[in-house]
């Protein structure tokens, strides 16, 4: 059974960073993409980025580029989600996903399988 888990959400101030976490089991996932969404109150889930898990391709939201960092270690069935530069506006429960197998369209949340629980990050003044 695939599981994911989110760690490492908290509050910060604005401009500061976070490092969020999503270890993944139940799967061998060479041939996976893996996703992070966030949802803020009152929005829809919206794609934050992506990457392949076998070339290591990765995909940032226009509204994230040039501040997060998506990355992964294969070891460990780790997916990271590095959060630099935060504003008030990324507040949101941030969750990872999985697509057991890749389909090319990362940015849809239609197209993964399995979800993780979610995390939630605060960005106060």
């Amino acid at each position: 059974q695939v599981q994911l888990a989110e760690s490492g959400g908290g509050l910060v101030q604005a401009g500061g960073s976070l490092r969020l976490s999503c270890a993944a089991s139940g799967h061998t996932f060479s041939t996976s993409a893996m996703g992070w969404f966030r949802q803020g109150p009152g929005k829809e889930r919206e794609f934050v980025a992506a990457i392949t898990w076998s070339g290591g391709r990765t995909y940032h939201a226009d509204s994230v580029k040039g501040r997060f960092t998506i990355s992964r270690d294969n070891a460990k069935n780790l997916v990271y989600l590095q959060m630099n530069s935060l504003k008030l506006e990324d507040t949101a429960v941030y969750y990872c996903a999985v697509q057991l197998v890749d389909s090319g369209n990362v940015r849809n949340k239609r197209a993964y399988d399995y979800w993780g629980q979610g995390t939630q990050v605060s960005v106060s003044l």
